[in-house]
């Protein structure tokens, strides 16, 4: 996510090394902070692999750099976008990594393709919330902060279903309050208004978020 961010935000042009941290932060740093720590050993993996050039700013000292992206880094990012991990569909802050540059593509069934992955992953019904095997459903249950737990969760997945959906030139999402696709994809609320992460269920009867790969 962290790499991806800084080639997507290089492909717009070259930037100072702090103006590039302030926009990877803007983007992903309100659910995971982005630190120097963090930050500059990416840069420094990407530059060692030739993905970005890295030059002395002139205007600013030999302490300041410029970061630009390589030829080769252009098309690393391309094959990023084209072809991202199961949990960069599923985990909601990835994919918001993933869309923010997914323009980047030139060919418009390659985006599509992408979105059609997150929504197959979105229509799946799962809960917070089960009963055996059964995802429960807000009007299954009896305790109103997990009911709003469900509700928020739903009302999310409706939003982002119907959104990708109009992308996708797709019939619109029937709004059935019998279907079990209204169950929808748990999400957790992690950053400022609006932001959620989604998650997935490990087991039948637990709510785990998506983290890293294994």
């Amino acid at each position: 996510m962290l790499e991806l961010a800084i080639l997507g935000f290089l492909a717009e042009g070259p930037l100072p090394g702090h103006e590039l941290r302030r926009k990877v932060s803007q983007l992903i740093g309100y659910t995971r902070p982005v630190s120097d720590g963090s930050l500059y050993p990416a840069i420094n993996r990407l530059a060692k692999a030739g993905l970005l050039d890295r030059r002395a700013d002139p205007r600013a000292g030999a302490a300041r750099f410029v970061l630009s992206l390589t030829e080769a880094g252009h098309a690393d990012m391309l094959e990023r976008l084209r072809t991202p991990a199961d949990h960069e569909i599923t985990d909601f802050t990835r994919f918001l990594s993933l869309l923010a540059f997914l323009s980047e593509l030139p060919d418009v069934s390659e985006q599509h393709a992408v979105l059609r992955r997150r929504l197959a992953f979105l229509e799946a019904p799962a809960s917070f919330f089960y009963d055996g095997g059964k995802p429960l459903r807000a009007e299954e249950v009896d305790d109103p902060y997990r009911r709003g737990v469900l509700l928020t969760a739903r009302a999310v997945s409706r939003t982002e279903r119907a959104w990708l959906r109009e992308v996708l030139g797709e019939e619109p999402f029937e709004d059935d309050p019998a279907s079990p696709d209204e169950v929808g994809r748990p999400v957790e609320y992690t950053g400022p208004a609006g932001a959620a992460k989604l998650t997935e269920p490990a087991e039948p009867t637990a709510r785990t978020t998506t983290g890293e790969p294994a």
